[in-house]
């Protein structure tokens, strides 16, 4: 079955990434008026554009080279020229070292864009790289490089708030824009039937948490998304570690893995002085400095019968 798109049906996406760019620019103008609430609130409602034009256009079989180019054209305005001039006008842009680390953040992401757009055309990446994007993703960046002045919003001044903190904290995240760190796809995450309603919960609570407790929500958010680079990274080794993995479902890894742990092959480990009595003293080695206690002999009387000591029998001197 052959689907047929009209062709206001193939503009549905592009005009959502037009909306993003839109939203984006828009918290430029929001800067300049010191309505930095709204700004932030603009690249946020970016960021949620940006990930549905990419969607819709594959559900509409409506993808085409001007929409990924678009898109890309969008993201780089949105969370890279955008988020720098807000940070720069928030910061009063009086210093120099200010500007040159707007622009920095705004090379980083389009450098960033520029090697998303590269590899998409690599088929050489193994079979498990779709799980995965390389750097911080273009809108997870925008919204991070604006989380001094989120803190600031929520907590007023602060050391967070210092300029040269933001500063070093703009060029930090421009490098995790252009680094080799993994981060985790949520475009291959696939919920189980089972996990839909407590998946529906969570997403009422967490819009009664946007609702009502924005800019902490907010933070959250984002601190979360710091903590899970490290377990990105150590599943990234993992799956390049064990090739029978590639293809296989989330499922079958966990048994694949825990196949491989220890406990399963019937290790124990090493006894750490959990023993007591005889069998404490005959594994355990001496610490630096103390004396090895040898075994006593039990002496022997004239007629060859071994003469029981007074602890052998239970008895306790007087």
């Amino acid at each position: 079955m052959v689907r047929v798109t009209t062709p206001g049906v193939r503009l549905l996406p592009n005009a959502i990434t037009v909306l993003a760019l839109c939203a984006g620019l828009s918290a430029v103008q929001f800067a300049l008026t010191k309505n930095y609430a709204m700004a932030i609130a603009s690249i946020g409602i970016a960021a949620v554009l940006d990930s549905l034009d990419g969607r819709i256009a594959r559900l509409l079989d409506a993808t085409s080279k001007m929409g990924a180019e678009l898109d890309s054209l969008s993201d780089g305005i949105s969370f890279g020229v955008a988020p720098a001039l807000v940070i720069y006008v928030w910061q009063t842009g009086a210093d120099r070292i200010g500007w040159v680390a707007s622009l920095i953040f705004a090379v980083c992401m389009i450098l960033r864009l520029a090697r998303f757009n590269t590899l998409l055309d690599d088929t050489e990446q193994p079979p498990y790289a779709s799980e995965f994007f390389v750097g911080v993703p273009a809108p997870a960046g925008g919204l991070l490089g604006m989380l001094p002045l989120v803190a600031y919003l929520q907590w007023g001044e602060g050391w967070w708030s210092s300029q040269y903190v933001v500063w070093a904290w703009t060029v930090a995240i421009a490098a995790l824009l252009i680094s080799r760190i993994p981060t985790l796809s949520l475009k291959t995450v696939k919920a189980p039937p089972k996990a839909i309603a407590p998946l529906l919960l969570g997403v009422a609570l967490l819009a009664a948490a946007i609702i009502q407790f924005p800019l902490v929500a907010l933070l959250a958010a984002m601190v979360l998304y710091l903590a899970h680079i490290p377990y990105s990274i150590h599943r990234h080794r993992w799956l390049a570690a064990h090739p029978e993995a590639w293809t296989v479902p989330p499922s079958e890894r966990r048994a694949i893995r825990r196949a491989r742990s220890p406990r399963r092959l019937g290790l124990r480990r090493p006894l750490r002085r959990r023993v007591a009595g005889a069998a404490m003293r005959a594994v355990r080695l001496p610490r630096t400095g103390e004396t090895v206690r040898t075994p006593r002999v039990t002496s022997e009387n004239g007629n060859g019968q071994r003469r029981r000591s007074w602890r052998q029998i239970g008895l306790r001197r007087k």
